[in-house]
């Protein structure tokens, strides 16, 4: 899963991209190509 700062452009890379938001956090899902999975934001330590 790739961390972005903008999903624009890892939304329009599959036909299949979906955009979720899950608690709070921007996810771009895609259950034909897992590999294009990503989230916006940074990672909590």
């Amino acid at each position: 899963m790739k961390v972005l700062s903008s999903l624009k452009s890892a939304k329009s890379r599959h036909k299949d991209c979906q955009i979720v938001k899950r608690k709070g956090r921007v996810f771009v899902i895609c259950k034909t190509n897992p590999r294009f999975k990503a989230v916006q934001g940074k990672k909590k330590k």
